[in-house]
């Protein structure tokens, strides 16, 4: 096992080669903007004006100069604009404007006191007595926000609920994005059947194939499941002239060390360069990394590709956990996006946790976020019986990190986990 890369080591090697990536060119596509959650931008969303477009007020109130207000004397109200209404003129000098929430704040006006800091007498107004106000307050000035021609969401970001509220705030009923990836999953095996089909004595039904697919939709990809290969050098070898055509190959199944282990030897028949054959990690140590070398276009009309591929551990926690780690990031770059890395987060361990050192672990665990506990998310280890024990993994909702040097982890400790 000291052959084998640490878990750091290869994801180091994953993500150069992932920004290796990302300096490719790559397809693009325009979409409109409810079309667009989720994909990656090809072009940054520019301010077409200034964010505000006018100095406009956060609060239900009483605009004003906030030298006269703070003298505490009764003043006028000159005037009131609803949100929606064009700008008023100029503030007259010793007055208020009633004025609401988004409202544009009259020109030399520079405070907005709430309305619930304010007394009033008919048509006069004046500031309580055990209140102040200072200029610039509640008021969120012309192009606080952004100017006009400012950058506001780059190309390589991904379109989530944020960025498509900025787009449609500058005008983009369309936008241009990224072409999905289209993502090959080859599973391997002799021992599969289709999911609707009757298992006979040893065999189990393909439950990797939908998972990855769905693995592959939810991180960007479009899934392309192959026709099961079985464990034959012929079989492999047809699987994999096809799969030349994807952007990137997941196969899962083969790549132990056992006598039916095939998926190495037809990826060296096909002129694969290998990257690693091998993590210390648990589960998944025996991840295959590499690139295929092409013959024909890709799934963009380009000849001559290279194909990165991963060899996932056929055992469906396995399949998850390896392509979380390494192929969700090396998909993410081929979608164009600038998001590389699987995104960690901390958690207080319930329950100690005690296991061997030498391997990075990633244990499946259930992580339920409350406010209890100081309001740390608190998670811990699902009961399973090894990478096979999908009944288990439908329990979790994340996977824990032990360290590799680690032997116990005590409760209470801060960890770090991946969510699913």
């Amino acid at each position: 096992m000291s052959g084998l890369l640490s878990y750091t080591e290869a994801a180091e090697q994953v993500a150069r080669y992932a920004r290796e990536l990302l300096s490719q060119s790559r397809g693009t596509e325009r979409v409109e903007l409810s079309e667009a959650a989720e994909r990656v931008l090809a072009q940054a969303i520019v301010a077409d004006e200034d964010q505000p477009a006018f100095a406009r007020s956060t609060r239900d109130g009483f605009a004003c100069r906030a030298v006269e207000a703070v003298t505490h004397a009764w003043m006028p109200v000159a005037g009131a604009t609803h949100a929606g209404e064009p700008p008023p003129g100029p503030l007259p000098a010793g007055a208020f404007w009633e004025i609401m929430t988004g409202s544009p704040v009259p020109a030399d006006a520079d405070a907005v006191v709430m309305v619930e800091h304010i007394e009033r007498d008919g048509d006069q107004v004046r500031l309580r007595a055990e209140r102040t106000i200072q200029s610039g307050e509640n008021v969120v000035a012309r192009g606080a926000q952004a100017r006009a021609g400012e950058i506001l969401v780059p190309a390589g970001a991904r379109m989530r609920m944020a960025q498509i509220a900025v787009a449609a705030t500058c005008g983009y009923a369309t936008v241009d994005v990224y072409r999905k990836p289209r993502v090959a999953i080859l599973t391997t095996g002799d021992e599969l059947v289709a999911v609707d089909a009757d298992p006979g004595p040893g065999q189990i039904r393909n439950s990797n194939a939908p998972m990855l697919a769905a693995l592959v939709a939810a991180a960007g990809g479009v899934p392309w499941v192959l026709p099961t290969a079985a464990d034959t050098a012929e079989a492999l070898d047809a699987a994999l002239e096809n799969a030349a055509a994807a952007d990137l190959l997941l196969i899962s199944g083969g790549v132990s060390a056992g006598k039916f282990d095939l998926v190495e030897p037809a990826l060296e028949r096909r002129g694969a360069k290998f990257f690693f054959t091998g993590v210390r990690i648990q589960p998944g140590k025996p991840l295959v990394f590499g690139a295929l070398r092409a013959t024909g276009p890709d799934a963009a009309g380009k000849e001559n590709v290279s194909v990165p591929f991963l060899g996932l551990p056929g055992n469906p926690i396995s399949s998850a956990a390896t392509f979380r780690l390494f192929g969700a990031q090396v998909l993410a770059a081929l979608s164009g996006s600038t998001e590389l890395g699987p995104q960690f987060v901390a958690a207080q361990l319930a329950k100690s946790v005690k296991e061997k050192p030498g391997l990075t672990r990633f244990l499946p665990a259930r992580c339920e976020f409350t406010n209890a506990y100081g309001g740390f998310p608190q998670v811990k280890t699902v009961d399973w019986n090894g990478s096979g024990d999908s009944p288990a993994f439908a329990r979790a909702n994340c996977f824990l990190v032990v360290p590799e040097d680690a032997s116990s982890m005590d409760a209470g400790a801060m960890v770090r986990i991946l969510m699913l």
